[in-house]
Order: C-alpha cells, then sequence, then structure tokens
C-alpha cells in the first residue's frame, strides 16, 4: 500500500481531545486462511462480532494473506468499523478474546484418519502455544476437522481449562438437522428445536427423543420416529447430515459458507455473553457414564468464560447406546495419537 503521511492534513481537519490506548475489547484471531477460514472472518466482519480480527497465516502465504486482508478492508464502509490486521508473527495476537483455529491438514487420498490426526497434532503444536503465550486469557475454538480429536489436543497442549477449549463439534450438524427437519414440516428453521450429539462424523446421534416443533415433542405426533419401525423413514434426515460435508466437498470442492455462519454465531455469543445453548464438543468425562476425558459434543450453555453449564439430556436406551458408541469410536482413535 502507497505510503502517506497525513499529519498536516489531520491536523487541520481535527482537534485531539485525548491520547488514543489500543485496547479492544473483543479482539478475535482466526489461524488459517483457507475456505473455512476467510468465511467465518467475512461472517464475524459484517456482522459487527468482533472490534479487531487479526488473521495468522504460514510465512510462505503471504502473498494470499495480504491480498485477503486488502479485500476484507476495502469492504469496511459498508460494514461496523472492525480494525483487520495480518501476519505470521503471533505477537500480533496479544490479547486476543478468542482464538479461532481453522488450519489443518487435508485428508488424502490413502491416509488413514490417524496419520491425518497425527499430521494436525504436529501442526497443532506450533499454533497452540503462541496463542496461548500471547493470549492467556483466551478462549480457544478449535474448527480443524477430525475437530473432536483435535480439540483434545488442543486442550492437552494448551494446558488451558477445558472449559475454555472448545470444539465447534455437532453445531453445524445440529443446524442440518434442524434445516433438514424444518424443510419437510414447511416450517421455519428457527422453529425447530433439537440436537445432534456425540461426534462430528459418521457415529454422531440424532436425539430423536427430545426433537421440539412448535413446542410439541415429533415423539408424541410419531412415537417411532428415527427408529427402525418408522415407516415415514424420518431416519433419512440423519444420513443426509452424516453426508452433507461429502456431497457440498464433490459438488464445489469445499464447504465453507454455513461453518463460517456457524464461527461467527458461536464467536458472537462468547463475547457478548449470551448464556446461549449449543451444541459443542466439549470434555465429556463423567457424562452419560462415559469415564474418561474426551471430547464429544452435548449442548452446553456458552458465556464469555466459555462453558458455563453443561445439560444432561434425558436420552433413550437406543439414544444412549449410539452415543456409547461414538465414545468407543473417539477413544480407539486416541488410543493411536502421539503427543
Amino acid at each position: 500500500m502507497t505510503s502517506v503521511n497525513p499529519e498536516k492534513t489531520r491536523k487541520e481537519l481535527m482537534l485531539k481531545a485525548s491520547e488514543i490506548h489500543s485496547t479492544p475489547h473483543a479482539k478475535v484471531t482466526v489461524v488459517g486462511l483457507g475456505a473455512v477460514g476467510m468465511a467465518g472472518t467475512y461472517g464475524m466482519m459484517i456482522q459487527g462480532v468482533a472490534s479487531e480480527l487479526v488473521l495468522i497465516e504460514a510465512e510462505h502465504m503471504t502473498d494470499k494473506l495480504e491480498g485477503e486482508v486488502m479485500d476484507l478492508q476495502h469492504g469496511m464502509t459498508f460494514c461496523r468499523n472492525v480494525n483487520i490486521v495480518g501476519g505470521s508473527d503471533y505477537s500480533k495476537t496479544a490479547g486476543s478474546k478468542v482464538c479461532v483455529v481453522t488450519a489443518g491438514l487435508r485428508q488424502k487420498e490413502g491416509q488413514t484418519r490417524l496419520e491425518l490426526i497425527q499430521g494436525n497434532a504436529q501442526l497443532f503444536k506450533k499454533i497452540i502455544p503462541e496463542l496461548v503465550k500471547y493470549s492467556p486469557d483466551c478462549t480457544l475454538i478449535i474448527v480443524s476437522n477430525p475437530v473432536d480429536v483435535l480439540t483434545w489436543l488442543a486442550w492437552k497442549i494448551s494446558k488451558l481449562p477445558w472449559q475454555r477449549v472448545i470444539g465447534t463439534g455437532t453445531m453445524l450438524d445440529s443446524s442440518r438437522f434442524r434445516y433438514y427437519v424444518s424443510d419437510k414440516l414447511g416450517v421455519s428453521p428457527n422453529s425447530v428445536h433439537g440436537y445432534i450429539i456425540g461426534e462430528h462424523g459418521d457415529s454422531s446421534v440424532p436425539v430423536w427423543s427430545g426433537l421440539n416443533v412448535g413446542g410439541t415433542r415429533i415423539v408424541e405426533a410419531n412415537p417411532d420416529i428415527g427408529t427402525e419401525k418408522d415407516d415415514e423413514n424420518w431416519n433419512l434426515i440423519h444420513k443426509d447430515v452424516v453426508e452433507s460435508a461429502g456431497t457440498i466437498i464433490k459438488k464445489k470442492g469445499y464447504t465453507s459458507w454455513a461453518i463460517g455462519t456457524t464461527i461467527s454465531h458461536l464467536v458472537h455469543n462468547i463475547l457478548k455473553n449470551t448464556h446461549s445453548v449449543l451444541p459443542l464438543s466439549i470434555n465429556v468425562k463423567g457424562l452419560y457414564g462415559i469415564k474418561e476425558d474426551m471430547f464429544l459434543s452435548n449442548p452446553c450453555v456458552i458465556g464469555e468464560n466459555g462453558i458455563e453449564q453443561i445439560f444432561k439430556l434425558r436420552l433413550n436406551a437406543e439414544e444412549q447406546s449410539k452415543l456409547q458408541k461414538s465414545a468407543d469410536a473417539i477413544g480407539e482413535v486416541m488410543k493411536g495419537v502421539k503427543l
């Protein structure tokens, strides 16, 4: 950008009333400028979520980083004013209230899930300590996949209280679930209340027993919903939820807008201390009979200090069994991870 010295013009235009102290009250860092990171950043910018956005990318991506920052800055005329900066120097992130990690390796053809996790573990060993060094009081949000295991890894590496290390988990899965149900019933997704819990992946669990539309639990209208006895095939909705990401990637190459909106909404709820209930990947040790530290999704109350309360869902026997299988699947992967 062209170097300009504005002091003479500034003195003619304005009279200084006080010294300016740069203490952003809602500073957010985003690590990783792929499709997901940029969609999340864009969402936070246009929704006025943060007062300062810091974008962090690897040194070899300097041109892309500078281009993305400039592109965002040039749209500020039409948004609430947000200070947007970028770089590879983590000192820029100092004092962040929330740090969002979207960086991660993509799974290659023939690569096992464990191999992918191990590669991302090495990446996290570089990223997480730097974030905590400069923002020791931050809340960490992990978006990179496989999100449940990587959130557990981030917690281990960061040594932060688990309440401040959160994975986006099934927040998007639950949004897809609500959308598909609303589409079938011809109502707004905002009028459908229900959760997908457990792993963000194939073993996720739809809580049909708690699904509520217009103040009515759907099981009261269809006691067999979501079971093998259901002649309306509602279980196909969960199949669509699980396969959604793969379908989108096949059609457009990546997912971005829905997860970007998810990130923006989650950060908003933390910074605004809304006490909203969201299904997030958290440490579920002691919940539903799970006896070890692991991160799976469950509805919880989110606020400015991270996780505040955890809901104890009244799961039926089938849902409880499926959740235990989800926990077993994550537990097996965790055993193979080298910290």
